[in-house]
């Protein structure tokens, strides 16, 4: 039996077929279009659609691929930089320029202004400086970044370039910053808490000494040899307790609080490490300003 041949249809008139539908865009119903996204597969307009290296996709394919994009860090989760010294040689810049103005332009004033001078109640004219109150307690700050002698801030400097672009480079710009101030200030607030009843200091020594802690606390975590690290602590501190004229409290304070603070950046969990590296640094301000006030209580008005 042989199948049936189409007939023609009637009248001559020739059978419609349906028009194929264009669809319109996700986000832009009434504009028709041909393309679709090539991750998801709506249909997007040209206002919408976005290149890709195949196709094109939707704004929110696109969103959402940047979103699952794991953001490069440094060791320790600061944010990946081109220059990873930028921050050290900042540091350096303005310890030079602050020598320079204090040596040529502002002498003696700005040298007096900007000391760790403290003059505790039991010192004719006293409280003075930094036992005078908080209004005078810039100067644990500004005296981290005033040098008098030559060899001193040439000292200090060789040495924070040594430390400071491999910390800065595992730490990220604002973790490695955050160390170093507070290293200066844990030094000063230290030297305020021992000598504050009379006494004048100056230098980033508390500071560099914070960042020798934090380099052995370094060498440590990466299970690296600490010999040279070790060495060259166990010389400045021999140097610090057996020459005159040198802080060893400011030397001091800054290497335990830089040690800690470290240990506290370098051994956070990284599941937890954002919320336990604030911490850690929020407890080191704590400790400054604990000492302050305890140095306060022993010379301030």
């Amino acid at each position: 039996m042989l199948p049936d041949e189409p007939r023609p249809p009637a009248d001559g008139v020739q059978a419609s077929t349906p028009e194929a539908v264009t669809p319109g865009c996700y986000r832009h119903p009434q504009t028709p279009t041909g393309i679709s996204c090539t991750r998801c597969g709506r249909p997007v307009c040209p206002s919408c659609m976005v290149p890709a290296s195949v196709g094109f996709q939707c704004p929110e394919c696109v969103s959402g691929a940047h979103a699952q994009v794991r953001r490069p860090t440094t060791r320790y989760g600061g944010a990946l930089t081109a220059d990873g010294a930028l921050v050290t040689k900042v540091l350096i810049g303005i310890n030079v320029a602050v020598f320079v103005l204090a040596a040529y332009v502002f002498s003696p004033w700005l040298v007096q202004d900007w000391s760790l001078f403290s003059a505790g109640r039991a010192i004719p004219g006293g409280p003075g400086g930094v036992a005078d109150g908080p209004g005078q307690w810039y100067r644990l700050l500004t005296a981290t970044f005033l040098h008098v002698q030559v060899w001193h801030i040439g000292f200090n400097m060789l040495a924070l370039w040594w430390t400071g672009p491999v910390l800065e480079a595992v730490l990220g710009r604002a973790r490695f910053l955050g160390l170093y101030l507070l290293s200066g200030l844990a030094g000063s607030a230290f030297a305020f808490l021992v000598a504050g009843n009379l006494m004048n200091s100056v230098g980033a020594s508390g500071a560099i000494y914070g960042l020798f802690g934090a380099t052995l606390v370094l060498q440590i975590r990466t299970r690296s040899p600490i010999g040279p690290v070790m060495a060259l602590l166990v010389f400045n501190l021999i140097l610090t307790f057996s020459m005159s004229g040198i802080d060893w409290r400011a030397h001091v304070g800054g290497l335990v609080v830089g040690a800690l603070t470290a240990v506290g950046l370098m051994f956070a969990p990284r599941e937890r490490r954002g919320p336990v590296q604030a911490l850690t640094m929020a407890g080191a301000l704590a400790v400054v300003l604990a000492m302050v006030l305890i140095g306060m209580a022993r010379y301030g008005a």
